[in-house]
């Protein structure tokens, strides 16, 4: 059976998730021992190399001229800010509180589809978000750590992500993933290694935390490149759902770490939200087969045609 785009965009999705759910837990680690601006630039660097070298494997670096756009600059700004927020936040709150406030992303990206890039959505995919979201408030919800400040970062980090991954879709289909990855890599390299500067607030490295940035880099890397070509594969409705994936990630992560157990409202929120994933899984299959023997039976019907005369 063919596999349809927003099936591939989906597992992409998923791949994605693990990706940048592992390098948190790894920047999580550091524990706030380096400051934002210098851990954006140390791994910056990191994958900013990394980047390079398997772009001139593969014979892209010729095209680097094509990054040079709005919609890229736009991208990149959108993951700046978003990362900034986002570093920022992960030294106050709970690696489990970070994780669940991400899972608003879905949502917001899903509207920003249907609002700004004119997108359908059925209405069985809007309840699905829906429903998806209210599981998100399960978690989320109200009490424990009261609404701090570092949760209107989180709160600000998702928008401007949603941003970014809005305009990951508006890119030209035939610009490499990995050129988009190093534009973004580049960004946060700059951008960091001037706010450490002009905070005056470099601190030595060790080789663990060099270590740990590097790793964190790689899974990184995974996570943009999947990314990407989620965005750039499946319909928004469908595939901003299995974000709801690296909420697995991050407890499983958080309890083998930091030994975080999730309490009853977590595991009942975060069942609704894979449900919903599985529920939009199922139709798209469902719509997949249908499409598939709607297209078998009119070309039968041609061909009885063409006998006919």
């Amino acid at each position: 059976m063919p596999v349809s785009a927003n099936i591939r965009a989906s597992l992409f999705m998923m791949l994605s998730m693990s990706g940048f759910t592992i390098n948190d837990l790894f920047i999580k680690s550091l524990d706030g021992a380096l400051p934002t601006g210098q851990i954006m630039a140390i791994r910056g660097l990191f994958l900013t190399v990394m980047i390079v070298v398997i772009a001139l494997q593969q014979g892209v670096l010729n095209r680097v001229a094509e990054l040079f756009t709005p919609m890229v600059a736009l991208r990149s700004a959108g993951e700046v800010a978003a990362t900034l927020l986002f570093l920022t936040a992960l030294t106050i709150l709970p690696f489990s509180t970070i994780s669940a406030i991400l899972q608003s992303l879905p949502l917001v990206v899903a509207l920003g589809g249907a609002l700004i890039l004119k997108e359908t959505i059925g209405w069985r995919r809007w309840i699905a978000i829906l429903i998806g979201f209210v599981g998100v408030l399960i978690i989320i919800r109200p009490g424990v750590d009261g609404f701090q400040s570092a949760s209107i970062l989180m709160i600000f980090s998702v928008l401007f992500a949603a941003g970014r991954d809005l305009a990951t879709r508006c890119l030209p289909k035939d610009l490499p993933s990995l050129l988009v990855s190093l534009a973004t890599a580049i960004s946060i390299c700059i951008v960091g290694a001037a706010l450490a500067t002009a905070k005056n607030n470099w601190q030595p490295v060790n080789n663990t935390q060099l270590g740990t940035l590097f790793i964190a880099a790689c899974f990184l890397f995974f996570g943009y490149q999947f990314l990407v070509l989620a965005m750039r594969t499946g319909e928004i409705a469908y595939v901003v759902p299995y974000r709801y994936t690296s909420l697995l990630w991050a407890m499983g992560g958080g309890y083998l770490i930091f030994a975080e157990v999730p309490d009853k409202y977590t595991l009942i929120g975060s069942a609704i939200v894979v449900a919903t994933g599985l529920f939009t899984l199922y139709r798209e299959l469902t719509a997949g087969r249908r499409a598939i023997t709607s297209t078998s039976i009119h070309a039968r019907g041609n061909v009885w045609a063409e006998r006919k005369k």
